[in-house]
């Protein structure tokens, strides 16, 4: 029957849900920020600053075409009155009306007027005043030349022509070199605007970038990392750690969601555990049942038929007959004596005392008992074990009987006689130890049924089945593994694998 559950365990089990409530709790009360709202904030940041570009580059194009056209405007103006100056000469070295003077100062005083808040800017307000007054004053001067030309005075007198050339030349002068100047400053402003472009394009363009990589950082954090700690969970329960999935931060997004789910597969994969533990419990009870109950019920026959032939003939018997019915009677006790004992060492619970064992010493004192039996069945042993061969920490008692059971089995599998061969390595911190025969080998299909109790391929009340099975509990106890190999025909090798003496310690069950 399995072991009902005592009150700690019960009370472990109750402490276990109160946790994954609690972690269930914690998982679902965070304040929500999904990934995809992440997701959206990065682009947004992004749209933002692209458009914010866009517009800074817009407004820094806009305001060069208009720079640009004022630049131009400013060239045309200049032209217009080097062309005025052009026929103010004329009309003192040739005599030609100074209309077409007037003409061309008249279309740079528009462009002056039209820019006049943009010459203010570029040479500031004083400078352009004193420009539109100059050139005012070369106008006046140019239209009473014109009048005096008008009234038909044809020859001006040389003082006048003379004190008319010295205040239009004078006057023109300042206003080519003010136009001049205005042209400067701006073709200088227009190259430091550029180069303060240029730059701010190549700073933003560092600054996009570094601040795409930063996003892109943040957004691989945010969906690398839970994923890596999802692969690690994975990985957890795999190797059947089924503890549940606490927060890892602040808030919940769909990495929550998934964490809720899998701590629910894990209730359902606990609660499934549990009830396969129960169902293999039954199943071992009544295995367990069947097995003892068929290996006492055939010497308690034979003893009950032995003993109702000896009750009817026992008058008429001689003493030899009765002699060998109560040796018949004996030797079914002896059974029954041996399948009891067997079960008591397979449902064992005691402590056994460990002890530094010398391996080499644990085989040649093992392989002694059975030494006789094995020279009778043809068997030749040999044992090679590696020389300085750390001890193994056990119970001597105990490992001799592991290996008396794999030497006798490998004894009966060679019915016709054959080898075995037992080898102790060192491999990777553990002593293995091989017991190798070459008999008949182990069927395919019972390779996985081998440790289990009452299983045998021997005919009936030749063996319990439990041989095996006790010897595997041994050397789990010793913290070792019990493993088999086997081909039909080939021979089988047992390999008890235990840790080396400084590594081990005994295992509760």
């Amino acid at each position: 029957m399995p072991e009902p559950q005592d009150d700690r365990s019960l009370e472990l089990t109750r402490n276990d849900q109160l946790l994954r409530e609690e972690v269930q709790q914690r998982l679902e009360q965070r304040p929500r920020l999904t990934l995809g709202v992440r997701i959206a904030v990065v682009f947004g940041i992004c749209t933002l600053f692209i458009g914010g570009i866009t517009v800074g580059a817009t407004l820094m194009l806009s305001h060069v075409r208009g720079r640009t056209q004022f630049l131009e405007a400013m060239d045309e103006c200049a032209y217009q009155l080097q062309e005025a100056r052009r026929y103010e000469k004329n009309f003192f070295l040739y005599g030609t009306t100074p209309y077409d003077a007037l003409d061309h100062i008249h279309r740079a005083d528009r462009l002056l007027r039209t820019n006049e808040r943009a010459v203010e800017r570029a040479i500031g307000a004083e400078e352009s005043r004193q420009w539109r007054v100059s050139l005012e004053r070369y106008e006046g001067l140019l239209q009473d030349l014109a009048g005096q030309v008008a009234a038909d005075r044809p020859q001006i007198d040389d003082d006048v022509r003379r004190e008319a050339e010295t205040a239009l030349r004078r006057s023109g002068t300042e206003i080519l070199a003010i136009a001049s100047d205005l042209l400067a400053k701006e073709r200088h402003s227009m190259d430091d605007m550029l180069r303060t472009a240029s730059l701010g394009a190549i700073a933003l363009l560092v600054v996009m970038v570094l601040l795409m990589v930063f996003l892109a950082d943040q957004l691989a954090r945010q969906v690398i990392r839970p994923i890596g700690r999802f692969v690690r969970y994975v990985g957890r329960i795999a190797d059947g750690d089924f503890s549940p999935i606490v927060p890892a931060r602040r808030y919940r997004d769909e990495f929550s969601t998934l964490a809720v789910a899998i701590n629910r597969m894990l209730d359902e994969l606990t609660i499934r555990q549990e009830q396969l533990l129960q169902s293999r419990k039954m199943a071992a009870v009544g295995t367990l049942t069947s097995g003892v109950a068929h290996e006492l019920n055939n010497p308690l026959n034979n003893i009950s038929l032995t003993v109702e032939t000896l009750l009817d003939d026992f008058d008429e018997m001689d003493d030899e007959r009765k002699k060998t019915l109560l040796e018949d009677i004996f030797t079914q006790v002896q059974r029954a004596s041996a399948t009891v004992r067997n079960l008591l060492d397979f449902t064992r619970k005691d402590q056994p005392v460990f002890t530094a064992v010398e391996v080499s010493r644990l085989l040649e004192t093992s392989l002694r008992l059975v030494r006789n039996e094995l020279a009778l069945a043809g068997v030749e042993a040999t044992v090679d074990v590696a020389p300085d061969l750390p001890h193994v920490n056990g119970n001597p008692r105990n490992l001799q009987q592991v290996f008396l059971n794999l030497f006798l089995n490998a004894m009966e599998a060679m019915p016709k006689g054959g080898s075995l061969r037992i080898t102790a390595r060192l491999l990777d911190g553990s002593v293995r130890i091989a017991v190798q025969d070459t008999g008949s080998g182990i069927a395919p299909g019972h390779l996985d049924q081998v440790f289990e109790p009452f299983f045998t391929t021997k005919e009936a009340g030749e063996g319990t089945g439990l041989g095996l099975s006790v010897s595997y509990s041994i050397v789990e106890k010793h913290g070792g593994r019990l493993e088999v190999e086997s081909q039909p025909g080939r021979g089988t090798t047992f390999t008890v694998t235990l840790p080396a003496a400084q590594d081990t310690q005994p295992r509760e069950h």
